[in-house]
């Protein structure tokens, strides 16, 4: 007998459709899976059979064929061992396939008989709503995950013989007809109102310069690049940096969330990500890592940062290849990972956070400490990002050592919620000012900054100076009027003055200066 059971994969951060066909034939017993499954997906075999047996069922005598359709697409993961083992006991005439027809079945099946979790459920279920899917059986442990979808009754169960006892075919003998939990949905605003950061900017001491940069930074997504002596804190400042930025809108979350699911780094407690990701990878992190790939060219630090923070400690320490790699998310906003199994895109729209020291001993232009380098050890250790890179970071400021007057001051710096009401403010003005279409001054197009960034004659002259004396890129150019743009929506001006451009383009001169 054949029987046809609905289930789902994964392909990037989008879900699909796997129609599980099972077929039961009177031969020499045997288990055979096809469609393409690797390794995880043919090992079903051993745990399906086990489940079905210690979940009360006979696994049937004679030769079973599982077929993964569509053929031609690789099947991966233990999401496949639900599906199979509900298949099998209706080939077997164990399930009804009336009922079965309307649900779909995704989880990972123990010895025993639990459904375990299973990543990437979140991508699955809005796929379900895309095709028509009105129904899907999830393990219990997906339960949070499942249930900032609307759109769909998301069933869970703990054990195959929970799922058993619902769908056993009464027109055979009287069965235990028990309901399953239906995931209610829950409420992202309570869950986003709990949400809490670690670090505040009022136990920033001093800084007030590179404080601002940062408040401008947050108000425009502007990427920054914090360069000062060891101890200054600039570490500090950059975990301190998601408390001003604005709150994650649902959407956000749900993209954000999606990303997280398949990578395996979701909190099953919550189920979604509620606040902006801050990311720190370590500088001996491969271009994998950073990148995303691997054999199942899964999401990396890049993608899973998406909306969030990406804050890279010593800049120089990264390889520079892994730097280099940082070039196309930073200017389109996604990073494409290529394989010989096919092509994936992922969203890798963050903001960089990046620190560095000025010279390998630490100390070259420091008003506290001497520094003891040569000066070409200073020029090679400097030489190591280059120049596109720097173009792309906004924001190149200069972190000295704090004073003891300031470490031992009493009164409270003013406080990340106090900046971040200003920083709410310009995006608002951002969000009205491109509708919808781009979020933040940093994402203008050429056209958009040539729309909105009108300036006055002096600010004009300004630009046009700072452009000649410091040979700038027509890419840095663009972004100096970007930050500036950004300058002018936290003081509530339409027009960019003088103030603005001279502000602005202070914070890209600091490269300059230790290059010179």
């Amino acid at each position: 007998m054949i029987s046809k059971v609905k289930s789902f994969g994964i392909s990037g951060i989008d879900g699909y459709v796997v129609d599980v066909e099972i077929d039961i034939s009177k031969n020499l017993p045997r288990f055979v899976v096809v469609g393409l499954p690797d390794a995880s997906v043919k090992e079903s075999k051993d745990r399906v059979q086990s489940a079905i047996a210690n979940s009360g069922q006979r696994f049937p005598l004679g030769k079973v064929v599982v077929n993964l359709a569509p053929a031609d697409t690789k099947k991966e993961g233990g999401m496949y061992d639900l599906p199979i083992a509900v298949g099998i006991l209706a080939a077997s005439n164990v399930l009804c396939p009336i009922k079965l027809s309307e649900y779909a079945f995704v989880g990972e099946l123990g010895l025993n008989g639990e459904i375990r979790r299973v990543n990437g459920v979140l991508p699955i279920l809005i796929t379900a709503i895309q095709k028509g899917i009105k129904k899907v059986v999830v393990s219990a442990e997906n339960a949070h995950e499942a249930s900032f979808i609307e759109g769909v009754q998301v069933y869970t169960a703990k054990t195959l013989k929970e799922v058993v006892d619902v769908f056993y075919d009464v027109t055979r003998a009287p069965g235990v007809e028990k309901n399953l939990k239906l995931v209610q949905n829950a409420s992202y605003e309570s869950i986003k109102n709990d949400a809490k950061y670690d670090a505040d900017m009022k136990h920033v001491k001093g800084q007030f310069v590179a404080k601002r940069a940062m408040e401008i930074a947050a108000a425009g997504g502007h990427n920054v690049l914090l360069i000062g002596p060891p101890g200054s804190g600039k570490t500090m400042l950059a975990k301190c940096f998601p408390s001003i930025l604005p709150d994650m809108t649902f959407e956000e979350s749900i993209e954000t969330t999606k990303i997280h699911s398949i990578a395996g780094t979701l909190d099953a407690s919550t189920g979604i990500v509620a606040t902006r990701p801050f990311r720190t990878p370590h500088h001996t992190a491969s271009l994998v890592a950073l990148a995303g790939g691997g054999t199942k060219a899964k999401p990396g630090e890049v993608s899973l940062s998406h909306n969030g923070v990406l804050f890279l400690d010593e800049l120089p320490e990264y390889p520079r290849h892994c730097l280099e790699m940082l070039r196309q998310p930073l200017e389109d906003n996604k990073i494409t990972i290529s394989r010989s199994t096919g092509s994936h895109e992922y969203p890798a729209s963050f903001t960089l956070i990046a620190s560095m020291n000025p010279c390998p001993c630490g100390f070259h232009g420091s008003r506290v400490q001497r520094c003891t380098c040569r000066l070409g050890d200073i020029i090679g250790y400097l030489r190591k990002l280059s120049g596109p890179l720097l173009d792309r970071i906004d924001l190149h400021i200069e972190v000295d050592s704090v004073t003891y007057d300031d470490l031992t001051a009493t009164d409270l710096e003013e406080s990340s919620e106090e900046i971040k009401q200003r920083v709410d403010a310009a995006r608002s003005i951002q969000l009205s000012r491109f509708k919808g279409k781009v979020f933040s001054n940093a994402k203008m197009t050429s056209v958009q900054s040539k729309k909105f960034c009108e300036l006055t004659p002096e600010g004009e002259a300004i630009l046009k100076d700072a452009f000649e004396k410091l040979n700038l890129s027509a890419r840095a150019y663009g972004r100096v009027l970007r930050v500036a743009r950004t300058i002018a929506d936290l003081d509530g001006s339409d027009i960019i003055t003088e103030d603005h451009i001279a502000e602005s383009v202070g914070y890209r001169s600091l490269d300059r200066k230790y290059k010179v």
